[in-house]
């Protein structure tokens, strides 16, 4: 028997400590494109989920962005049947027509494609083949467009979705690891042309801006971004849980949030307890923005008698007295911006 390559049994072992922790017995659905990260992902899981008592399925999401997408997306799923994955679907969602930019979008529609199939087959957790350098560049780009301690945490290698786990094992992976693992598999992945994109803000930093960092300061920053998301995430969790507390006791008797309450926090944790509220309000987190925040606390801490903070969603906060309460909604079109 030929000895196990040193990336496949390395990813293996990703794979087999991301599962430790599941409870529930349903299969485990790995979301897959066809590229070099979720087809190494995809064939190691084939490999390790089956030996966990679960059944090991696939899902491919057919953006139907470019020529040739269905076709691509059927080749994975014939793929996937052939290396003994089950369940296995093929969804195609539409993008146009979504709110934000065209990466946002079709994020959103991955993701909620992935949560109806999960659902339907009640699934143990759905794994994503996000690796270290897709870690590393999610923090350049929360720094550049001025993101606070939330979008420097990077992703998280759990969330939930839908009410169960989205696991990412490779966070801890380098790119290159992952198209060695397809060398070593025999396996050819697809190279999405969107990936070098320069109309894509994630592309020009895969292309240009990491590679430089990496040539100005060593390789070594790729991982020291990504280990700056973890202890980020880690500092978060215990604001949050600090934030938590802060919120259940400005409530106010008679609804709402106490104003002096929220006014004796220091600013940061004022800031993530507001935060915390507006989603609790209905704001949907990938579109309530620092602005929106800082509107709550104008509220709070620059008090003169002003009109309502705009959410997002056509949600409205106004300020009676000594609390902040939820406004009768305005139309959905609204801009988010502080009627004054």
């Amino acid at each position: 028997m030929a000895p196990l390559a040193p990336p496949v049994a390395a990813i293996r072992v990703a794979v087999r400590r991301a599962l430790a922790e599941l409870t529930a017995s349903g299969p485990v659905l790995v979301a897959c494109s066809g590229g070099a990260d979720s087809l190494a992902l995809a064939a190691t899981a084939a490999f390790v989920v089956p030996r966990s008592g679960r059944a090991a399925g696939l899902v491919t999401v057919d953006h139907g962005l470019q020529p040739g997408s269905a076709e691509r997306a059927e080749a994975v799923a014939d793929w996937a049947r052939q290396s003994g994955l089950a369940p296995v679907e093929v969804v195609r969602v539409q993008v146009t027509g979504r709110p934000g930019g065209p990466e946002a979008a079709a994020r959103e529609a991955r993701y909620q494609a992935l949560a109806e199939v999960a659902g339907r087959y009640a699934a143990a957790a759905v794994l994503t083949g996000h690796t270290r350098d897709d870690q590393a560049e999610t923090v350049l780009l929360a720094l550049a467009r001025g993101a606070g301690p939330r979008g420097l945490a990077g992703m998280p290698a759990i969330r939930q979705l839908a009410g169960m786990p989205l696991l990412r094992p490779l966070l801890e992976t380098g790119r290159e690891q992952t198209r060695a693992v397809c060398a070593a598999l025999g396996l050819t992945p697809w190279e999405d042309p969107h990936n070098t994109d320069p109309a894509y803000a994630r592309s020009r930093v895969r292309a240009d801006v990491l590679p430089a960092l990496v040539e100005a300061l060593g390789p070594a920053v790729v991982d020291n971004l990504a280990r700056t998301a973890r202890l980020v995430a880690a500092d978060n969790a215990v604001l949050d849980g600090l934030a938590v507390e802060a919120l259940t006791a400005a409530r106010h008797p008679d609804g709402g949030l106490a104003a002096k309450a929220l006014a004796d926090l220091a600013p940061a944790l004022r800031s993530r307890v507001l935060h915390t509220w507006a989603h609790e309000l209905g704001a949907v987190p990938a579109a309530l923005s620092h602005r929106h925040v800082a509107a709550l606390d104008r509220l709070v801490t620059d008090w003169r008698g002003q009109g309502a903070a705009y959410l997002p969603g056509g949600l409205r906060v106004r300020r009676h007295r000594d609390r902040l309460l939820p406004a009768d909604p305005t139309p959905a079109t609204d801009d988010g911006e502080v009627d004054t």
